[in-house]
Parts: C-alpha cells; sequence; structure tokens
C-alpha cells in the first residue's frame, strides 16, 4: 500500500496521496467519529470530505452496537450502470436532450410502478410516488461514453461495449430514509443502537427496506429514461454506498457502517467524477480489511454548497454551464443547484481513483466520460 494509506490516529485512517484534496475538518471528523462507543476502525477514502457532524467518503467498523445517524438519511444510495443499445457514433445530442425528456415528477405507468415494487420485495410506505425520480443533491442520471479501455476481457466479461452508451444512475430511498432516520432522531438521538435489542431489530428492518427501495427507484428510473430515448437496456452493476451491515474485520465480528463508501467486495464497480469529469471502472484487486472493504464512492467535495454560487456566477452564466469541457451537455433548470454541482465544486477525479489504484486496491478497466448529465427540469423537490 506504499505511502497511500495513512494512519491519523490509532484507529483512523485515509486513503490518499500528495495529489489528493483532503480537508482537515474531515479528517477531524474521522477521527472524532472513530471514538464513538463500540468504534473499532474507521477508513476514509479519498473523496472523504465533512459531512453534517460526520464525514462524507468513509467507512466505519464497531462491535456490539451500530449507529443509524452513520448511515445518514438517503439509506441505500448508489449507483445503478446500464448497457444500452444506443451506438454512441450515431447519437446527436440536441435530439438525445430532447427526448430524455422531464422526470421530476411521479411515473405515469403505476403498472410499471406495481410490476418493479413486486419484483424487488417493495412494500407500501408511502413514497410510492417518488419510485422513478432522481431527486435533489447530487444525485444524476448520464448517459456516458467509453473512452479508454485498459481490459478489454474484463469489459467483455461485463458484458459492456464500448460503441454503445452506458447510462449511470445515482440516486437512493428517496423520501423513505429520511422518514426512517428522523424516526430514530426523534426517539434516541445520535445514540448507537445495542445490536441484539428490539429497536436494533426494528431499525434494521426499515432499512433493508430502504436498500430495497433505492434499487427499485435505480431501476425505474433506467427503464424512465430508456423508454424516453425510444432505448434498450441492460443493467450491468448495482451497489449501495450508504448502508450498513454485519461484517467480519480481521476476525472480529460487528457492523460495518459505509457513508459514501462503495463496497469492495462486490465485484467491478464505477467510480465518478463530477458532471464535467471522467468517470472510471476499476475492478478491486483484494479484499483489504484495513480499509475496511470499502472504495470511494466518486470525486469528493471541495466546496460547500452555499460557497458554490457566490465563487462562479460572476464568471459563468447557468445557461454556460450546461456546457462542459468535455463537450458534455448538464440538464438542470435549477439555477441554485446548477452552482452547487458545478465540476469546480468537485475534486479532480484522477486524483481520487490513482490514490486506490496506488493503495493497491483496485486495478482500471475503463474510463468513461460524460455525453449528456439530468439532474431536474424545473426546481427539484426534495
Amino acid at each position: 500500500m506504499g505511502n497511500f494509506v495513512k494512519h491519523v490516529s490509532d484507529r483512523a485512517c485515509v486513503v490518499t496521496s500528495d495529489a489528493t484534496w483532503m480537508e482537515d475538518a474531515a479528517l477531524a471528523q474521522l477521527v472524532t467519529t472513530s471514538q464513538l462507543q463500540g468504534m473499532q476502525r474507521v477508513a476514509g477514502m479519498p473523496d472523504l470530505h465533512p459531512g453534517r457532524g460526520y464525514p462524507v467518503g468513509a467507512a466505519f467498523f464497531s462491535t456490539q452496537m451500530f449507529y443509524p445517524a452513520l448511515v445518514g438519511n438517503d439509506i441505500g444510495c448508489g449507483m445503478a450502470l446500464w448497457q444500452t443499445d444506443m451506438r454512441a457514433s450515431t447519437v446527436k445530442l440536441d435530439k438525445l436532450e430532447k427526448r430524455v425528456g422531464n422526470i421530476d415528477g411521479p411515473m405515469d405507468d403505476t403498472a410499471a410502478v406495481a410490476q418493479a415494487m413486486a419484483r424487488c420485495d417493495v412494500l407500501p410506505s408511502g413514497h410510492e410516488a417518488s419510485l422513478g425520480t432522481i431527486g435533489s443533491g447530487n444525485h444524476f442520471a448520464e448517459f456516458q461514453q467509453v473512452d479508454t479501455v485498459n481490459a478489454p476481457e474484463a469489459l467483455a466479461a461485463l458484458g459492456i461495449d464500448k460503441q454503445h452508451l452506458l447510462l449511470l444512475v445515482h440516486s437512493g430511498s428517496r423520501g423513505l430514509g429520511e422518514r426512517i432516520l428522523r424516526q430514530h432522531v426523534d426517539a434516541l438521538g445520535h445514540r448507537g443502537l445495542q445490536a441484539d435489542t428490539a429497536e436494533a431489530a426494528d431499525y434494521l428492518a426499515q432499512h433493508d427496506a430502504a436498500l430495497r427501495f433505492a434499487h427499485c427507484n435505480r431501476q425505474l428510473v433506467a427503464q424512465r429514461l430508456l423508454a424516453n430515448v425510444r432505448a434498450d437496456g441492460r443493467c450491468v452493476l448495482d451497489v449501495h454506498h450508504n448502508f450498513v451491515e454485519s461484517a467480519s474485520i480481521h476476525g472480529q465480528v460487528g457492523w460495518l457502517h459505509r457513508k459514501g463508501a462503495t463496497p469492495s467486495d462486490q465485484g467491478a464497480v464505477l467510480i465518478p467524477g463530477s458532471r464535467g469529469d471522467y468517470s472510471y471502472l476499476v475492478r478491486p484487486t483484494r479484499l483489504c480489511h484495513d480499509t475496511l472493504l470499502s472504495l470511494a464512492h466518486g470525486a469528493g467535495r471541495k466546496w460547500i454548497r452555499s460557497a458554490c454560487k457566490d465563487r462562479l456566477f460572476k464568471l459563468m452564466t447557468p445557461t454556460q454551464m450546461g456546457r462542459t469541457a468535455l463537450g458534455s451537455r448538464v440538464i438542470c433548470n435549477d439555477k441554485q443547484l446548477i452552482y452547487e454541482e458545478a465540476p469546480q465544486a468537485y475534486k479532480g477525479i484522477d486524483s481520487v481513483v490513482q490514490a486506490l489504484v496506488g493503495a493497491g486496491l483496485v486495478e482500471l478497466l475503463a474510463r468513461t466520460k460524460p455525453v449528456l448529465t439530468y439532474k431536474t427540469r424545473g426546481e427539484c423537490c426534495e
């Protein structure tokens, strides 16, 4: 692992390099979290950045108890990658942007929603209207083109054809996850749950339901977009990066929380950059318990949201920000959100991925570049 895994305390480490942007505030939150009752080890990823009390881009391993607050309100947030039948060489951006349409509101096809819910074992929760929608914040759907191939055989094994566009969907459990966390916080604050209690069992049942909801949501977002652009597709991978599960780390049984961290024990994953940067399809090379079987889930923020518009609005209009340096387009008609999610607000994806490579955690399979990113056609709803 060389110098790419750095210990910041006796129970906290971070995967980083000299080229990786890393805030002191994020490291301080990582160390503070390592001191929670029952916490054995925490690991920050190269996309580590400060969150609301707890860092984002990290994994946390505890024994005897687990912490719903470490999972956060977007339980099951994650990414699904679809191979489409759209030939990259024939796609016209103007036509694609028009056909994508508007997926901000509830789906009209209630039969499709019901079928997806049944297929994913999602029970009614009162949040069905959110299924098939992306949400706000850093969530998005993005058509991508394979730019560089590092491992042709691995791509073929995944069923990825570089001649056709990919579709990446990043979303989660929408309002359902928020409701579950709010119920816990209202009752118990940020305290952890003893693993063998009725309260723990109740949370885990709701948590697992939110994971299924999030998976179903990503499937419906992809199906909805593919139908709009008159294309077919096949899901290549779908992985959560906000959840808690029972795990064994260095032979010790406990609870592994991930807050903006991708599992390294589920095969190949895609690590996206900002809306104006490349993404990397990578394959884990080993199961590293020191870094809690986890990888980065994206580029990670450099700027807090409230600072973005003030830094950028005199330099670029929202219309200008709808075009990127890579030639792609961004659909985002929320004038605040398009500044908050500007490429400049994120770390460079190369520095994040190269830290993982340097640590011996992944090998590169391919690089993709954005073609069209969908955020929202209007004022994004929660």
